[in-house]
């Protein structure tokens, strides 16, 4: 940032930092993962798919997303997270394990591939807490809200980036989501959505980015030019000093975005930076585009964008504005099919469908706002080697809220040869624990005292009814939490304990124990 920016967005930003110091959140409505499916370049390169095919799990705190990632057999296991509530340093702490690489006050997706991350139900916000995404792949974020993540100051995150991506990342796709930040580089923040470092086939749609200094970059310096293949489409920029985005080298096509107050400048193409420029609706904005604050020079090809009421600085020096008339200088091909709306409607459609929170709605081409047809399910073919659904073996429908026992510790009376306690709290169906006889306890246990009130015992592929009659103890006391037959969910009352076990007391052959999940209710 060349100036202060904290005037200019105090009075766009009263209604946000009322909601930070209350805690507030609206009430969103839930969404369904990857709806419609990746568009733009993050449909190349093998596509995007994040989760599918995976289990589903319910987090609503920062070290339940780590302990989400570290639980999974792999660190390519494909998974969908569901998020729910308000992230902060204080619930965000690091977890190890053997398919993770987390840290504390990020959420870190580090050396990892295949995972969604989507908000649900009342919505998912991460206040101060970044998104990191490295030496990653196949990754989707959706109908998420972060905001606020600091460079300097405290707290910090994430190097101040919102979502921040860097190392040979491939294949993102950031759809419906919230980026906000309440000032520019002298306030403590820095990029909404940055990319730099090899980082390419990446799309962020309907998304909004607002009250920052600057919107993003693709490439960190001007000898980063690995980077590209970027789509933006049907997002709202909107008091944004500049970045939106910087363009370092690479191919970017940015297409149907609404921008408002760009305050210093928009689409910075340069070193040798090639954009398509489509059907956008620039308004009340400065230098919307060209090259800026260097003399290595970027390109763009434009068509059917709408300038309203943007003014123009004149060239000269490391100032190379588009405008007052745009022309193109370069061509772009663009390898994947898509639609354009008119410029003219682009206000509309934006506001209806951009960010979180709008149920997932996109465009339909004509200006008119859908539900998308539902992407890849996360439910996998039946079979004992398909990765495990969300759905147990017996009983009820699975528990919502996060798993406990993903980075928990495990243990028991004794077990059949081959298997193993840990196998209970791995998130893998495809592996069990059996006793060493027809009757047997296996326990998860924590380091510190945790509230627990349903566990879902979920049997092995082919052994589902041999488990008939059980006790759940509280293992801290020795006191019986309650008892009954059938595997499933069972619930008992909310209670505070280190140690919870699951007691076979009958069967009709070996119990095969694939999961044990504990639950807070």
């Amino acid at each position: 940032m060349r100036r202060p920016v904290a005037l200019r967005l105090c009075a766009a930003l009263a209604t946000t930092a009322v909601a930070a110091a209350t805690g507030t959140i609206l009430s969103l409505p839930g969404a369904s993962a990857a709806a419609g499916g990746a568009t733009g370049y993050a449909s190349q390169n093998g596509g995007t798919t994040g989760g599918a095919g995976g289990r589903t799990v319910r987090a609503t705190t920062g070290t339940a997303i780590h302990q989400a990632l570290c639980g999974r057999a792999s660190s390519s296991t494909p998974i969908t997270i569901e998020v729910e509530g308000i992230i902060t340093h204080a619930n965000t702490a690091k977890v190890s394990g053997d398919s993770c690489n987390t840290s504390d006050g990020v959420i870190e997706l580090k050396q990892i591939s295949n995972v969604t991350i989507i908000g649900v139900g009342g919505g998912a916000v991460f206040d101060q807490v970044g998104i990191h995404i490295r030496e990653a792949g196949n990754i989707i974020i959706q109908n998420v809200t972060v905001r606020n993540v600091k460079k300097s100051g405290s707290p910090t995150s994430n190097g101040g980036d919102a979502i921040g991506m860097e190392s040979g990342v491939r294949n993102v796709w950031v759809d419906h989501a919230t980026l906000e930040a309440s000032g520019g580089e002298p306030e403590g923040f820095d990029g909404l959505f940055d990319m730099k470092d090899d980082t390419r086939y990446v799309t962020l749609s309907y998304s909004i980015l607002r009250n920052s200094g600057r919107g993003g970059l693709v490439g960190s310096s001007e000898s980063d030019r690995s980077n590209g293949f970027i789509t933006y489409h049907h997002n709202l920029y909107e008091n944004i000093d500049s970045r939106t985005p910087l363009l370092r080298g690479g191919i970017a096509h940015i297409y149907n975005n609404h921008y408002v107050r760009l305050n210093e400048s928009g689409i910075n193409s340069r070193a040798g930076a090639r954009a398509k420029v489509d059907n956008n609706y620039f308004k009340d904005s400065k230098d919307v585009l060209g090259t800026f604050y260097t003399g290595e020079a970027g390109y763009w090809q434009v068509s059917g964008n709408i300038f309203d009421n943007v003014t123009w600085s004149t060239p000269g020096g490391e100032t190379n504005p588009a405008g007052p008339d745009p022309r193109s200088n370069t061509t772009v091909g663009i390898p994947y099919p898509y639609s354009l709306d008119g410029a003219s409607c682009v206000p509309g459609i934006v506001a209806r469908t951009a960010g979180a929170g709008k149920g997932l709605k996109v465009s339909d081409g004509n200006c008119s706002p859908q539900t998308p047809t539902p992407g890849p399910t996360t439910t996998p073919t039946s079979g004992p080697t398909s990765t495990p659904t969300a759905t147990p073996t017996t009983g009820p429908t699975q528990p919502g809220g996060t798993n406990l026992s993903l980075g928990a510790d495990a243990d028991g009376s004794g077990k059949a040869s081959g298997t193993s306690y840990g196998n209970v709290r791995d998130g893998d169906m495809g592996t069990h624990w059996s006793p060493s006889g027809s009757t047997g306890s296996v326990s998860i246990k924590w380091g510190s005292p945790t509230a627990v009130s349903k566990i879902n015992i979920r049997e092995a592929s082919g052994s589902a009814g041999v488990i008939r009659t059980w006790r759940v103890v509280n293992a801290d006391t020795g006191a019986v939490l309650t008892s009954g037959s059938g595997a499933g969910v069972i619930t008992f009352p909310r209670t505070s304990l280190r140690k919870i076990t699951f007691e076979i007391t009958g069967s009709t052959g070996t119990p095969k124990v694939a999961e044990y999940e504990t639950y807070a209710g």
